[in-house]
């Protein structure tokens, strides 16, 4: 069974009905880029600290990584663990190109710039 995968509109509505949003890339790529209301919890950590992901049914977790591979890879995980989750298509490239906030470093929450390049 693969994770389910939810596009960037379904992903906001959930954050706002109260779903977390886990991001699992790497401290230094959250450092460089991230959403405001997202936590970090690296893919690296996750087998000792996946019990931080809420187990929450009714809001399940939306996962992000950078392009959605590794959160996809997460959600499995944490369903295996009995851990609702969802991953977010695309991830913060798609977060990103849709103009959805983002916080820089040095730099309050804004909305997503242009020209940030990978």
């Amino acid at each position: 069974m693969g994770a389910q995968e939810v596009e960037l509109a379904d992903a906001l509505q959930r954050i706002e009905d109260g779903a977390p949003l886990i991001d699992v890339r790497e401290q230094s790529e959250w450092d460089e880029v991230h959403a405001p209301q997202a936590t970090l919890l690296p893919m690296s950590e996750l087998q000792a600290r996946w019990a931080e992901v809420p187990a929450d049914d009714e809001h399940p977790a939306v996962v992000v990584c950078h392009s959605g591979y590794r959160s996809a890879q997460v959600v499995a995980a944490l369903e295996r663990a009995g851990v609702p989750a969802v991953s977010l298509a695309g991830g913060m490239v798609a977060w990103e190109q849709s103009g959805a906030p983002v916080v820089r470093p040095g730099q309050a929450a804004a909305d997503g710039e242009r020209g940030h390049e990978h």
